[in-house]
């Protein structure tokens, strides 16, 4: 696995930008040209909506909105936050889409760990969760939304790290109504920063992704 880093804060790196680098890597990944790679980044603030993002679930002021060619629903990037595009192709025939997906959560729950910070699956949501407790709701510290296209990966995980979280307040974060999001810095009762989790997301990503 080759890690790219395309930008951090303070630089910051557009989405649009993020996803024309995502488009020619991936090009050159499907075509064999480029070993699998994994772009890291932080975006600048911006709400990306995935193919199924519903109008009631878009921003309730009328904040743009990027429509994007990935699965999943509408959400967030912005500072504090680690951004991971793994373009890999996939080895299963026929394409296992899932089982990609299942990678991901694996590779963020073991990030989380590094800081004391158990996550979990909850079924029929994609991403990472601390379950309820004393402090609220299901809370979803990390999102998925993939798309594959000549067997090779595009788009992928965001986790948030020490992000602000009232971007969430502006929209139904996920399609999801009745649960909250955090970050790894919330839960652990400590800042942890994107460059604090980076080289444990490298070498996570390394063991899960092969």
């Amino acid at each position: 696995m080759r890690f790219v880093h395309l930008g951090f804060a303070p630089d910051f790196v557009d989405y649009s930008d993020g996803w024309e680098r995502q488009r020619e890597v991936h090009a050159a990944v499907a075509e064999e040209r480029e070993p699998d790679t994994t772009l890291l980044l932080e975006h600048a603030a911006v709400y990306t909506a995935g193919k199924r993002t519903l109008p009631e679930q878009r921003p309730f002021d009328g904040t743009p909105v990027v429509d994007v060619d990935r699965g999943g629903l509408i959400t967030w990037h912005g500072p504090g936050q680690l951004v991971g595009y793994p373009i890999v192709r996939l080895p299963e025939v026929p394409i296992d889409v899932v089982a990609h997906v299942r990678r991901l959560e694996e590779a963020m729950m073991r990030m989380t760990r590094e800081f004391g910070v158990e996550t979990v699956r909850v079924e029929g949501r994609s991403g990472v969760w601390v379950l309820e407790d004393d402090r609220g709701p299901d809370r979803k510290l990390g999102a998925i939304g993939v798309r594959v296209s000549r067997r090779t990966t595009m788009h992928g995980f965001a986790l948030n790290c020490d992000a602000d979280l009232s971007w969430a307040d502006n929209i139904v974060a996920c399609g999801i109504a009745d649960a909250g999001v955090s970050s790894i810095s919330r839960e652990a009762g400590r800042t942890v920063t994107v460059q604090d989790l980076l080289p444990y997301a490298e070498k996570h990503l390394t063991d899960v992704l092969g």
